[in-house]
């Protein structure tokens, strides 16, 4: 199981860097720098002389968009595939190992194709927060077999599994309405914070205000189902640390949303927001995965039988 959980852990690492990365095109303006897929300008590795003078990006953008496909084809993919062949290359040994090989599998073809999608359809919004929500959940299996194929995690109680599960779930629905807010040019529909332009509850009539305040309504939840979880999983050894972890980062991004709005979303800013969303929610699929039930091993029951 070593060589899976090192293979597991790497991939999960790498997901996180790209998902980053691909924070920082979105930041950078350079989504479309490149507007065709998989080549960019028609080529593998594009050269200044191969950007259009009147492309309307420069070099560096150009870079960041081919570094952030490169990463994902040619380093991420590869390690993901092989991660699923020695899962299901280990099943014998936990059942649940071959469900996760398929998963993998699955989701980074579909992350593939949708890779594909969000270029060609110009970076829409629901096109960037579902290609969002497919690392998402890239990341929450490969943390599931690195956290699985270590040493058996103490099972945790019904009430920590559900509030897991709540946890990650509106985490991952607040990090994919912020995908849709950004490319829908609605970040500073509401100027102030924690307030909206002043109000606890804004008049909704604006599309813009109404996708802020959504998100904003996801992100407060969020924050609550975090500190709900830490409340009950600071007495168990095995969840107190993740559960710490994941309220401090999620309260973390959320302080500098509320710095970051007064000074009109920076570049870096956008960055660390991201970069802190995603660590709370690894933070929260490795909990999940911790405190779920575990499957027994294939065979185990013929064994009872005998």
């Amino acid at each position: 199981m070593r060589l899976l959980r090192a293979l597991a852990g790497i991939s999960a690492l790498l997901t996180i860097l790209v998902i980053v990365l691909g924070a920082t095109v979105r930041a950078t303006d350079s989504g479309l720098s490149c507007p065709d897929w998989p080549t960019c300008y028609g080529h593998w590795l594009p050269l200044p002389s191969d950007i259009p003078e009147d492309a309307g990006y420069e070099y560096h953008q150009v870079m960041l968009e081919w570094v952030h496909r490169l990463l994902v084809g040619f380093v991420l993919g590869p390690l993901v595939l092989l991660t699923a062949l020695v899962a299901w290359w280990r099943r014998p040994d936990r059942s649940e190992l071959g469900i996760c090989a398929f998963l993998l599998a699955a989701v980074l073809l579909l992350q593939a194709a949708m890779g594909g999608v969000t270029v060609l359809d110009r970076n829409s919004p629901w096109s960037v927060a579902v290609h969002l929500v497919l690392a998402a959940l890239l990341l929450t299996i490969l943390l599931y077999v690195f956290e699985r194929a270590g040493a058996r995690p103490a099972v945790a109680e019904r009430s920590i599994r559900l509030l897991s599960r709540l946890a990650w779930l509106l985490v991952l629905a607040a990090a994919a309405s912020a995908a849709v807010v950004a490319k829908a040019g609605a970040s500073l529909a509401c100027p102030d914070w924690p307030l909206c332009q002043g109000r606890l509850l804004p008049d909704l009539s604006d599309s813009f205000v109404h996708l802020q305040f959504a998100h904003r309504l996801l992100a407060a939840l969020a924050i609550l189902a975090t500190a709900a979880l830490y409340l009950r999983a600071r007495r168990e050894p095995a969840t107190r640390g993740l559960a710490g972890g994941a309220l401090l980062l999620v309260l973390a991004t959320a302080l500098l949303a509320g710095h970051a709005i007064y000074a009109y979303w920076p570049v870096w800013a956008q960055v660390v927001h991201q970069a802190l969303a995603v660590l709370a929610f690894a933070h929260l699929a490795l909990l999940l995965a911790r405190s779920w039930p575990l499957a027994e091993r294939a065979g185990a029951a013929v064994e009872a039988e005998g």
